[in-house]
């Protein structure tokens, strides 16, 4: 089986890496790819947000499955052209990828399943905003409701900071959804569905803040580990028989069937679980530790969801111990990345480590940066200690100037300090 992946970031780098391990893969190739990936598998040249182009290419590599990556060409509809085209896809058609597209549409969904989620107000108004931040009080959580490469939500106490990224929302052409605060710590479940059956995958818990103890502006995310031995026992089934089964099953009723990555955001709160929000795809980076401990062949895996089959699909196997991946940002990220800056690692790998590419290219012979977030370090140990230890060991050896990383990934977990609040 031939797999050509849409992307360029170290989700896909992951995704290629767990490919390669599958016997049934017989080649890879990933449309853009970046630097890291080069090394891997082919690479070329496409514009993500063109469905017609990425079909065009799908076709030219004769790939008899694609799997698309991020969000942006999903919402554009490059599912649709793949199938109309004839070509095996792994993600969600346009229509069923508004719940990333539109967290009011989301929440629409959520109501009419019966999912519990925050209390939300659709807002299109920065009198409707005020309002909902009168109602629902501090802290202040407010999201721009179309895709924001995972910085459009503020969580704030200050109101006129929620005041203000409300109204550059709103400025910018986008409705604002303003939610109720959900305490209780945060859970990553990745479920794959062939639009009827639901697959859930081992949970992790990313971090979404640029500093340590979660100080400072949202990002896509600074690392992620994998797995909670702190979670209740049986949160993965609750989650897969209440929230992910009841949407997949309304979503089908629409007569928009979701098929590919169901990512749920969950928030473990005083009241029970609840649903932060929707995705369309793999997470980035709790993909990068999740994909390390799979032992299933991913690609057959993905085929099957793709063909409609998951129902037959044999239970998924996991690796002992656990992942942890650190996330190396550019200068200036989240607010103003600095790109083309040389990158050095010294030494030979740590043992147990992979690093994963996200914002690189080559510039002549070397390795430069061209994103805010420019590598994964990705490790796998005995426990969560063992991971963490050789994650810090390994980016210690990368040398990009001015870049910075958080020292305290899965730090709590290690000591035991998470704690349920119901």
């Amino acid at each position: 089986m031939k797999v050509l992946i849409i992307g360029s970031g170290a989700r896909e780098h992951a995704i290629v890496t767990a490919l390669l391990r599958d016997d049934s893969v017989t080649e890879v190739v990933c449309a853009p790819g970046n630097a890291g990936i080069a090394d891997d598998c082919a690479v070329a040249p496409v514009d993500v947000s063109d469905p017609a182009a990425i079909t065009v290419l799908a076709r030219e590599q004769a790939a008899d499955l694609v799997v698309v990556g991020p969000e942006v060409p999903l919402v554009a509809g490059a599912a649709d052209a793949l199938a109309d085209a004839g070509i095996l896809c792994f993600g969600p058609r346009e229509d069923a990828a508004r719940l990333e597209g539109s967290k009011s549409f989301a929440k629409e969904v959520m109501a009419a399943a019966g999912v519990p989620t925050a209390g939300s107000r659709t807002c299109a108004t920065p009198e409707d905003v005020a309002a909902a931040l009168d109602e629902y009080g501090a802290p202040h959580v407010v999201k721009d409701d179309g895709l924001a490469a995972g910085k459009g939500v503020v969580v704030t106490n200050d109101r006129q900071a929620a005041l203000a990224h409300a109204t550059a929302c709103l400025e910018a052409g986008s409705t604002v959804v303003v939610e109720e605060f959900l305490d209780g710590p945060e859970v990553s479940l990745f479920c794959i569905t062939d639009g009827t059956t639901v697959l859930p995958l081992q949970p992790a818990q990313d971090f979404k803040r640029v500093g340590e103890d979660d100080a400072g502006p949202n990002t896509g995310g600074m690392g992620a580990y994998t797995p909670l031995d702190w979670a209740p026992s049986g949160l993965v089934d609750e989650v897969a028989r209440d929230i992910a089964q009841p949407t997949i099953d309304e979503m089908r009723r629409r007569g928009t069937p979701f098929a590919g990555v169901l990512y749920i955001g969950l928030a473990l709160t005083s009241k029970g679980t609840r649903v932060v929000e929707f995705n369309a795809r793999f997470g980035d980076p709790e993909t990068q530790s999740v994909l390390a401990m799979l032992t299933t062949p991913l690609g057959e895996l993905l085929a099957a969801a793709a063909r409609g089959e998951l129902a037959s699909h044999p239970p998924l196997e996991w690796r002992d111990g656990a992942s942890v991946t650190v996330v190396l940002a550019a200068s200036g990220y989240p607010a103003s990345p600095r790109t083309g800056d040389p990158i050095v690692v010294d030494g030979g790998p740590v043992p147990g480590t992979a690093i994963l590419h996200a914002g690189t290219r080559m510039d002549g012979v070397q390795v430069v940066s061209a994103g805010g977030r420019v590598l994964s370090v990705v490790a796998v140990g005995e426990d969560l200690a063992g991971a963490r230890a050789a994650a810090y060991e390994q980016i210690a050896h990368i040398h990009l100037d001015g870049a910075h990383y958080r020292r305290d990934i899965a730090a709590k977990a290690e000591r035991g300090e998470i704690t349920l609040t119901g």
